[in-house]
């Protein structure tokens, strides 16, 4: 189970993102003291919680959570805040719980023990994605995906024509994909099985993969080389 917190406050975020992770196997993805980008992160990589404060400039935590109930994504809103008064709008909005800031470390053990209890989504993968390109949102069939790179905080997707950017870890922006067609080979990229052309042997016991309509090879290091085998059948 993963996380993001959002607040505007920072001694707010670190309190609270120490709690989490002294208390609790739940991976904080990222916190946010901006609003709007914590609203982009989680439209891209559908964090399962989203910890929220309610008053903040520029997009305030009902807002966002109304406009994230709207994209339809599997994402449980905690609220986190010091405003009493938002209960009932909070909950209209199926918020999965409602912290009253300063609360105790055991009022959070409580949060975190429900969390325990949850029962995993049922994992279905979209066909297509939602991608920014050029200020515009385009529409591409996830089957058109050759591979993912990751440079930084930002992983790069490249189809045969076109590249597009999101702020993602690799890993997170891969759990959106269905793993019977996509595989992490590397530590930096992960390829469409369904694109593999050529698989080339490489210095020390190594391959390189041609993909089709892609000029550079992409590597297979060492460390994912078995599971890649046992994937691809022996050879």
């Amino acid at each position: 189970m993963n996380c993001i917190i959002v607040d505007d406050e920072m001694p707010a975020r670190k309190e609270l993102a120490y709690l989490i992770e002294n208390n609790s196997d739940i991976e904080i993805l990222r916190d946010f003291d901006d609003a709007p980008a914590a609203f982009e992160f989680a439209r891209q990589n559908s964090p399962d919680l989203i910890f929220l404060d309610i008053s903040m400039p520029q997009l305030d935590g009902i807002s966002f959570a109304r406009q994230l109930q709207q994209l339809d994504l599997a994402s449980r809103i905690i609220f986190v805040t010091a405003h009493r008064e938002f209960a009932v709008e909070a909950f209209e909005l199926e918020a999965y719980d409602y912290l009253l800031k300063p609360f105790s470390e055991a009022r959070l053990g409580l949060l975190l023990n429900k969390l325990k209890t949850l029962e995993p989504a049922e994992v279905s993968y979209p066909e297509k994605l939602t991608l920014w390109k050029s200020e515009k949102l385009r529409v591409v069939p996830v089957s058109e995906l050759c591979y993912l790179e990751v440079k930084e905080r930002e992983v790069h997707i490249f189809t045969k024509d076109e590249a597009f950017v999101v702020v993602s870890s690799i890993s997170s922006f891969q759990k959106k994909l269905d793993p019977k067609f996509f595989f992490r080979c590397h530590r930096s990229f992960v390829v469409n099985l369904d694109k593999i052309e050529e698989i080339i042997p490489w210095f020390n016991h190594t391959y390189q993969l041609k993909l089709r309509g892609i000029e550079n090879p992409i590597p297979v290091s060492r460390h994912y080389l078995s599971d890649f085998k046992q994937i691809m059948g022996t050879f």
